[in-house]
């Protein structure tokens, strides 16, 4: 299993970036519940990452409950945005996401001269096609940053190590909490995603308001 580093982190700091923010997902591929994006900023000078700390998705729930202290004690700051699934629904997934990282922008008190972004795909930056359209900024004011794209960087970089398991902890907890209200879909477990013991609870007793309805859901039972 790999172990994150600093390295392309110590050389945006060295090409003159003195905020540096690492950005990842999660919630992307659900059925149900919110698309939540993290950001952990970091500042020179960088301690050591969190011993144990890596992609929020080769680590168990214990081991990223553990570790979240520690995480929150790392960085320099973090914000977590999402959006929900009714607004998936209204505005695709591309723009929830950029939609829940703008929600998460907002709130940092210092924000990042650059971000270091998991995947091939910038969904951060507003299209000047939608800018000039009114449709891309969703009601938020878009962000200018520069943007560094790294295949995964959730796994590679420990600033977005960071952001993955903030916004997993996060959102995770929060379908757990409505797993209470909703216990058929057991939620408890799956967290919203397409677990069998999910699609079937959908077959059985349709959708609830978590759910996002213009995806490929199960049909209902006749």
């Amino acid at each position: 299993m790999m172990s994150p580093t600093l390295e392309l982190e110590n050389e945006l700091f060295t090409q003159g970036h003195a905020v540096v923010a690492g950005v990842d997902e999660v919630g992307r591929g659900a059925l149900a519940g919110p698309v939540t994006v993290g950001i952990a900023i970091i500042t020179q000078p960088v301690s050591p990452i969190p011993a144990g700390l890596r992609d929020s998705k080769d680590m168990t729930r214990l081991a990223r409950e553990n570790i979240i202290a520690a995480v929150h004690a790392w960085v320099s700051e973090y914000a977590i945005g999402s959006a929900t699934a009714q607004e998936i629904d209204e505005v695709g997934i591309v723009n929830a996401l950029r939609l829940a990282w703008l929600r998460a922008h907002a709130q940092l008190t210092v924000k990042p001269s650059h971000v270091i972004l998991d995947g091939k795909h910038n969904w951060i930056t507003t299209p000047r096609s939608d800018l000039f359209s009114g449709v891309g900024d969703l009601g938020e004011e878009p962000v200018d940053v520069p943007v560094t794209m790294k295949v995964k960087a959730d796994a590679h970089c420990g600033v977005v190590a960071a952001a993955s398991v903030l916004a997993k902890v996060h959102r995770d907890a929060y379908m757990r909490q409505l797993a209470g209200e909703f216990p058929l879909y057991d939620w408890e477990g799956n967290v919203g995603y397409g677990a069998a013991v999910h699609m079937d609870a959908i077959r059985k007793h349709g959708t609830t308001i978590y759910h996002r309805r213009s995806w490929n859901l199960p049909e209902g039972e006749e």
